[in-house]
């Protein structure tokens, strides 16, 4: 337990023979249960996944029979005592992606009742020593969820490429807007804490499964009002591959960015309660898009029948600035709206 609340641990693995079962020893002793998830490596991250629980749940025996001494009885998943094994060996029978391995592991704690559950991938990139800041702040009661932010200190970011940088810092600014957490960055940060009410609201179940899954929890926190932290943290990259498809990656999570954006703003600002700002957003769009479209044709009259472009043009760009200038109100409203739900 950390201050009185048990602690559970997500390790997402797909195919990381070699650093797993590191990041399983080096564990906090606070921690009360490690959900290690192989997501159908085809290596042998399972075997040692497998071997590394029997030495970690062999050796801390003892101990696990004393918490459960102290603690008060949760049933656990397998039928018997809670955190009876230390560390929890889940294999997918198909690969369902970081988010589905993730999402199992978050089943799981539920299902345990875990006050806070982190998540630490598999590579080893993310430093066990400073867990205790992610869970501070919720245990505090400052914030329901937590993530890492590798951009907030130039030092920080010395172990991040340019190009992750840029990619990093555009996927910032896109997830700001989707999601109403303005002043967060580094939206792909994987090293995250989530407390059981957060987790038990934002409907888990229906986490995306692909690389953008932290970007699709955030829309689901804020559209439930849930409050966040930034934690600052070095960026750390091992000898480790990467597993994604650039293309595929950027494709996705834009598509499913414009999906969460549109749904947050229906959800929160129309359904479960309701803010004009939504309708700024709509009527910005619906007029830029026919600023730009009155500017084409203005553009292609002019080309090809030699027609007058200044009056018809001028009105087509007079409409594209004032939609443009409804967006910015509406993002202005929506800054305002959330000013209170990040620490």
């Amino acid at each position: 337990m950390y201050r009185q609340h048990t602690v559970g641990v997500v390790v997402p693995a797909y195919n990381e023979e070699g650093f797993v079962g590191d990041v399983l020893r080096t564990m906090p002793e606070y921690v009360d249960r490690i959900y290690a998830v192989d997501d159908c490596s085809t290596d042998g991250t399972w075997d040692e996944i497998r071997q590394t629980a029997e030495e970690i749940n062999g050796a801390a025996e003892e101990s696990v029979a004393a918490v459960r001494a102290d603690e008060q009885p949760v049933t656990a998943t397998d039928g018997g005592p809670a955190f009876d094994r230390r560390v929890v060996p889940i294999q997918h029978e198909t690969n369902r992606g970081v988010g589905g391995a993730i999402k199992t592991g978050y089943l799981e704690a539920l299902e345990d009742k875990i006050d806070i559950t982190a998540v630490m991938g598999g590579d080893g990139q993310m430093d066990p020593d400073i867990l205790s800041r992610f869970l501070d702040p919720i245990v505090e009661g400052k914030a329901d969820y937590t993530k890492g932010n590798r951009l907030v200190d130039k030092e920080y970011r010395d172990g991040m490429s340019r190009w992750r940088f840029f990619g990093n810092s555009v996927l910032t600014f896109l997830t700001k807007i989707a999601s109403g957490y303005w002043k967060m960055m580094d939206p792909q940060n994987g090293y995250t804490a989530i407390s059981q009410r957060a987790l038990e609201n934002v409907g888990i179940e229906e986490m995306y499964e692909y690389y953008g899954y932290c970007n699709d929890l955030l829309v689901k926190l804020n559209a439930r009002g849930m409050r966040i932290a930034d934690v600052p943290m070095p960026a750390v990259y091992g000898d480790e591959e990467s597993s994604i498809d650039y293309p595929s990656y950027i494709w996705n999570v834009s598509g499913m960015l414009l999906r969460n954006f549109c749904w947050r703003l229906k959800a929160r600002y129309l359904v479960l309660d309701f803010h004009p700002l939504a309708l700024f957003y709509l009527l910005g769009t619906a007029i830029c898009g026919v600023g730009v479209l009155g500017i084409a044709w203005s553009l292609y009259a002019w080309m090809t029948l030699a027609a007058p472009l200044f009056v018809r043009g001028s009105v087509s760009a007079l409409l594209f600035v004032t939609g443009c200038l409804f967006v910015f109100f509406a993002m202005l409203f929506d800054m305002q709206a959330n000013e209170s739900m990040e620490v």
